[in-house]
């Protein structure tokens, strides 16, 4: 968990808010205590997406429920404030790491633990199923590994069966790898799709990879419909189990019952050696409510200045390092996912993204999850410039774009960042401090713990408008900018110095466009109000980069 922003409420409803444990595509996730003393984790639906009446009725709809669904294997809600802004509901708050976690930072489980695992993942879908609820969003990052068992979260998207499937966009639910094809094909939702999801999920608990591998959303779907799961080194009576679990036909799956008979437990997964070193990670709970140092601004940056004919003006500075914004809203490990830093982690904390590394754990080529090998040469370019990169430029089509209703990008899985990666994106709108002028941007970034003797990585952060621009920095009727390149910050090593500190970069200041050997100032926010996208790449040379993060924020307009 993490420390609470100067701009964070101090209370919700009747609760003091204590720390924050995460955010979601819905919003915030606090630690709160009752006046009573008891901890609960209290879910606040992000103020930019209020507006959204689909956003509302499927927040409504998850306290629903969760209020429905009284299960040993999922927390109970105890208070909501569905009435008016801010929107909100509290749950009881459950301590555990996310399975997602604990695979990261201990690697796959045993043969056994994992048959404990299904065994107990199959009794909690049959509680919440019993409800006629199927959950549809079943992954790594929603089973918490707490004391009492493997607890079942995040409702969001959850529904009855007798209800559509389809979100708002005409897009399946639920997280790519881990979505049963007959969803994905004929929109298809029952009990059977969990089946499916649970097979998915104890494949990545088994390998430690991604069930589907990795890539975009349509090809990691593409494979679940027509490929086969990968279970390659894992003990063959538990590889027959799982993909029985993912049959392509849903009726050849087993149901809860059978599975549980299936896997023959003869202990409780609690009880398991390997599981119960799992719970010991969770954070400990703070007593008062955990606030940064409120520091002053850094000064803002010089803006490149050079046009067609003209000369370059000043060049940015590299971004001073400063912890005055504290924590950010969105903490990331891993691709595409958006989870807490934090293995203290609450309900709803993990909603799924629509990216293409759905588990947060996939392996990025060359390499282990979190894993980083040294910088690599330039490309094979005789214009690649020596040294290390300074500003990146387009190298191919860029098709990263942010949808704010579902805070998710369709980031391709490229490569992982660094493990304890964070970022964070302030704009003038959500910056209740006041400090940040109008018609700017704050992006921040860091490692929440230090690495130390580590080689260089270096990050550069893109920033890109909803529309295509013209030559006047009007948007244009061609459509999204998602297949286009966007304005980019000087390259830094993550690190260089203290990089537990945040290193911030102020949008437009920070930011140029770079094309045809012409360096440009970036595009105000006022030239094209709405959703724009934040991607950060790593990157080895101005021509090689690849990305690793994406994420947006609204821009109201003038």
């Amino acid at each position: 968990m993490d420390a609470l922003r100067v701009q964070d409420p101090a209370r919700i409803g009747a609760y003091v808010l204590l720390a924050r444990l995460g955010a979601g595509g819905m919003g915030q996730v606090y630690l709160g205590r009752s006046p009573g003393g008891r901890l609960v984790a209290v879910k606040v639906v992000r103020e930019e997406i209020t507006g959204h009446p689909e956003a509302l009725a499927r927040f409504r709809r998850e306290a629903e429920t969760v209020r429905a669904v009284r299960s040993a294997y999922t927390a109970n809600l105890i208070d909501a404030g569905l009435d008016s802004a801010p929107y909100w509901i509290a749950t009881e708050y459950v301590t555990g790491p996310t399975l997602a976690h604990a695979v990261r930072e201990r690697g796959p489980f045993p043969a056994g633990t994992c048959r404990r695992l299904v065994a107990a993942m199959a009794e909690g879908l049959a509680s919440v199923h019993a409800y006629g609820v199927t959950h549809r969003d079943l992954k790594p990052q929603n089973v918490l590994l707490a004391a009492q068992g493997p607890q079942l979260i995040d409702f969001g998207i959850a529904r009855g069966v007798e209800q559509t499937a389809l979100t708002q966009d005409g897009q399946a639910p639920g997280t790519p790898g881990y979505t049963a094809p007959e969803v994905l094909a004929r929109n298809e939702v029952g009990d059977a799709a969990d089946i499916f999801a649970l097979g998915a999920t104890v494949a990545y608990a088994a390998t430690g990879r991604a069930p589907f591998g990795v890539g975009d959303a349509a090809t990691v779907s593409y494979r679940a419909v027509h490929e086969e799961i990968d279970t390659a080194g894992v003990e063959p009576a538990l590889a027959a189990l799982i993909r029985e679990c993912v049959a392509k036909d849903p009726a050849r799956r087993p149901g809860p019952a059978e599975l549980i008979r299936r896997c023959a437990v003869d202990t409780a997964l609690v009880d398991d050696p390997a599981y119960q070193p799992l719970v010991a990670m969770a954070d400990a709970v703070p007593d008062t409510p955990r606030r940064p140092h409120h520091a002053p601004a850094p000064p803002l940056h010089d803006l490149p200045t050079q046009g067609p004919g003209g000369p370059a003006g000043p060049t940015p500075s590299l971004p001073a390092r400063s912890s005055r914004r504290g924590i950010p809203w969105l903490v990331a490990i891993g691709t595409g996912a958006v989870i807490g830093v934090s293995v203290a982690t609450a309900v709803w904390l993990l909603p799924g993204d629509g990216s293409g590394g759905g588990d947060g754990g996939d392996k990025a080529a060359g390499g282990a999850p979190g894993a980083r090998s040294s910088p690599k040469s330039p490309a094979a370019d005789d214009t690649a410039p020596a040294g290390p990169p300074r500003y990146i430029q387009d190298i191919g089509t860029s098709r990263h774009s942010w949808n704010g209703l579902r805070d998710s990008c369709n980031l391709p899985g490229e490569e992982e960042p660094p493990l304890q990666f964070q970022m964070s994106v302030t704009t003038a709108e959500t910056d209740y401090t006041g400090e940040l002028p109008p018609g700017k941007a704050e992006i921040g970034y860091r490692l929440k713990y230090e690495e130390p003797n580590l080689p260089p990585y270096y990050i550069a952060v893109e920033v890109k408008p909803p529309h295509r621009l013209d030559a006047d920095g009007r948007p244009t009727t061609s459509g999204a900018n998602s297949d286009r390149f966007g304005s980019v910050s000087r390259a830094a090593d993550l690190y260089e110095g203290d990089e537990t500190q945040w290193t911030y970069l102020t949008y437009p200041d920070d930011f140029s466009s770079r094309a045809d050997g012409e360096v440009r100032p970036a595009p105000p926010l006022s030239a094209d109000p709405g959703e724009w996208t934040v991607v950060y790449h790593h990157a080895t040379s101005d021509t090689s980069h690849k990305s690793v993060l994406c994420t947006g924020f609204v821009s109201d307009g003038p």
